[in-house]
This record gives C-alpha cells, structure tokens and sequence, in this order.
C-alpha cells in the first residue's frame, strides 16, 4: 500500500508529466533522415527534378503552416492540448509513411501539408507543461523539455549522418525506423495526463486578467490575492467570442509598448529569413556538391549547428549586459553578421564554406532570439507570454508565405537556389541596418538624457 499511496504521489507531481513530455519530444524529434531530405527525394528512391522540390514540393510547408497555425492554437486551448500532441503524433507518422510508400510531387506536396500541420501543433507542445504543473516548477520544466527536444534533433542529425556514411542503412530503412520512433511518441502522447484547464476556453475565472505572473530570471512569483496557483480545477468556459476578445484585449496591451513592438517586429522578419534558409540549404547544399557525386556531411552539420546554437543560446544567460540600451544594436551587429554568412554562402562554390557559413548564421540567430524571447517575456504573464510569442510566429509566417509565393513558387519567379539565396542574405542586410539604426538611435537617447558625466555601463 506505501508504493502504491508514492506512486500516485509522485504520478500527481510535477515530475512525471515533464518526463513524459520529455520522453515524447526526445521520440518525436529524432529523425535520421532529416538532414538528408533533399538527396533522398532528387536521388534514385523518388527521382524528383531540383525544381520540382525546390519550387513546387517544399513551398507547401509555409502555406500550410500559416493556413492552420490559428485553427490550431484555438483547438489547442479548447481541447486542453493532450489531444493536439497525440494528433501531432499521428500526423508525423502519416508524414514519414508517405515518404515511404509514395513518390509524386502531388503525394510529396501533401507530405508537406501534413509536416505544416505537425509543425504548428508544436504550440501544444510547449503550452502542455503549464497546464498541469505549479508555478514554481515552470522554469525546471521548460529548460528540460526544450534540452531534450534539442537532444532529439542533434541524435537524430548524427545517427542520420553515421547510418549514411557507413552505409548501415538505405534512406527507405532510416524511414522504417523513423516510423517506429514515431510510434513510441504516439504511445507516450497517450500517458500523459490530461490538464483540467487551459489558458482561455478552460479558465477558473474566466473574467479575471490579471493571472500568476511569474519573474523567470528574479526565481520570484506574484499571485492574485486569494487564489491558490495549485489549484487546478475551473469554474467555467470562455465562449468562443469570449476568448477572441480577450485575444484582441491582450494585443492591444502588450504591442502598446513600444520597445516589445520593435522586438517582435525583429523577431518576425529575422523568423521567416531563418525559415526560409533552413527549409532551403539543403537544395543550396546539393546544387554546390551533388550527393550522387561525393560524400555529404549535412547530418553532421546538422548536429554541430546544433550542439553550438545551444551552446550560445545558453551563454547569454551569464551575459552581464543591460540589453534594453543594447538589445537593438546586438539585434542589429548580429544580424549583419547573418547576412555576411548567407553572401558567402551565395557566392562561394565550396561545400565546406558553405557548411560553415550555415553554422555561423544558425548561431547567430539562436543567440538572438534568445535575447529577445528574454526581453519580450520580461513582466508577460505566462497567458500573454504565449498569446505574444504565437502572434510573432504567424507574423513571420505570414512574412514567409509572401517570399515564398513571390520568390519561390512556379507561379511567382519561380527562382532557382542561388538567387534564392542573394534575396535572403539582402533580406538580412535590410534588417541588420534597420534595427542598427535604431540601437544607435536607443543609445544617444539615452546618453542624452542622463547627466554627460555618466555612462553607459555593460
């Protein structure tokens, strides 16, 4: 009876679920075949053109992710996300199952669909953890699921890049194992518990705007007077209507600030620069050094890229600099540092360069970002934390869907890989020269209105 009365204990605390989560992250992610997409479909298993992925397969992605990112982040809160992660699941096996058994650009552009779809139900993903666990806890819970999400990815890159190189595995039996990782993830989705409440459809007060705000770098909390953050029972359900207005409330507070607003607009536009070239490189990397041709290292690029964003993201942690003088700047020095890596990358026809040009720009920008999540989070509650970061999300994919459409897709330009390319790195020297301006317009404000005798100081 006392392992039984522990069991439950430790089942009902905050450990369990965020193991669960993890274990089903971990499954999720790790996908050998990943880095090798684009060999496998122009290779002799589907025998598609460059064109045909480049400017009708893969376009797919972006418009399916932005057409169901809305629908999904409403269904998640109204069905209390565990249903959203098992559909996630299933939509990853339906994913991997068409890789394997079809091989026309319609079924490959309905795999795109679906990976769209997969893609934008990671907002149950990361949204789940605070449903079912205390406050406190929030900041443990999230630094593990997103180690472990990243964990997957990098096993996935160097087990992809080992079965490749050593020739363990063809790319259609890397397929049946992913499918067997997938079916453990889909296998875990469904132990998780379910949460009673959600942030808007599912609320205990839904009236109430002010909710537990939590400061994560101070490790301190402030709760509503008399209301007991354990507690995870509600008293009632938003309406539909409700919810959006509380949605259209919630905007209007948090954009009215304007150093978020400039923030969010970096976080947009250097997203769907991002996006674009890490949906696109592979096609970069197979017009430089065909895989029929040579060896490719693109898992291995893959994990390393990984492992050093990590790395960085993780350092400015224990950066002693007052980012809200310079903050933009950084945004600004950093992303030019991003487009000199994309130029290169244009420009120079070797595959090492370019390997490297792609590490340094993934840094870059894993480092930013970081900065300004940070920034952004700073004073949100964890309702508004999320309503703010899914709407910076859809603004990039909706940034993403024009390039695409106007650059990518046979029913625009329909350009091939390397003017791509110029477009995005110009696309990044437009935004390293915006936000530069606007830090070195930040900082002489500042010294202008402090006493001349005093300086800025790291």
């Amino acid at each position: 009876m006392e392992l039984v009365r522990q069991w439950k204990n430790w089942k009902s605390g905050w450990r369990y679920a965020t193991i669960l989560l993890g274990i089903y992250g971990f499954f999720s992610t790790v996908k050998p075949l990943e880095p090798f997409l684009i060999p496998f479909l122009s290779g002799l298993d589907k025998n598609l053109t460059a064109e045909q992925v480049n400017n009708e397969i893969l376009p797919v992605w972006t418009y399916s992710y932005m057409s169901v990112l809305v629908p999904v982040f409403l269904l998640t809160d109204w069905l209390r996300y565990k249903p959203v992660i098992f559909f996630q699941s299933v939509a990853l096996f339906v994913v991997t199952a068409l890789l394997y058994w079809t091989k026309s650009v319609p079924t490959m552009q309905t795999t795109q669909f679906f990976y769209g779809v997969v893609t934008a139900c990671d907002v149950a993903y990361f949204s789940y953890i605070y449903s079912v666990i205390e406050v406190k806890w929030y900041k443990k819970a999230t630094s593990f699921i997103r180690s472990v999400q990243l964990l997957g990815y990098t096993v996935g890159a160097v087990l992809g890049q080992l079965l490749v190189s050593f020739n363990l595995m063809s790319f259609m039996n890397i397929l049946v194992f992913t499918m067997i990782l997938t079916a453990l993830a889909m296998v875990t989705s469904c132990l998780l518990p379910m949460p009673k409440k959600s942030l808007f459809f599912h609320r205990k007060k839904p009236d109430d705007r002010e909710d537990v705000i939590e400061d994560i770098d101070r490790g301190s909390t402030r709760e509503m007077p008399g209301e007991d953050v354990k507690e995870n029972n509600y008293t009632g359900k938003g309406s539909l209507g409700k919810v959006l207005w509380l949605v259209k409330k919630d905007l209007a507070e948090c954009y009215s600030s304007r150093n978020l607003l400039f923030w969010s607009i970096w976080w947009a536009m250097a997203t769907c620069g991002y996006n674009q070239t890490v949906n696109y490189v592979q096609v970069l990397w197979e017009h430089v050094e065909p895989s029929q041709n040579s060896s490719i290292y693109n898992g291995g690029v893959e994990a390393v890229s990984n492992l050093l964003s990590a790395v960085t993201a993780y350092g400015v942690g224990f950066t002693e600099v007052r980012w809200e003088h310079w903050g933009e700047l950084a945004l600004g020095g950093f992303s030019g540092l991003g487009c000199a890596s994309l130029f290169l990358m244009s420009f120079i026809d070797n595959i090492w360069l370019c390997y490297a040009g792609y590490v340094v720009f993934k840094c870059m920008y894993m480092m930013l970002i970081t900065i300004a999540m940070f920034q952004i989070a700073a004073g949100l509650s964890m309702e508004r934390y999320a309503l703010v970061f899914g709407v910076n999300t859809f603004s990039a994919l909706v940034l993403q869907t024009i390039l695409v459409a106007v650059v990518v897709d046979t029913n625009g330009l329909g350009l091939s890989i390397i003017p791509q390319f110029i477009i995005y790195a110009s696309y990044f020297a437009v935004i390293a020269i915006v936000f530069t301006l606007r830090g070195l317009y930040i900082i002489w404000t500042f010294r202008r209105e402090r006493p001349s005798s005093q300086e800025i100081r790291l």
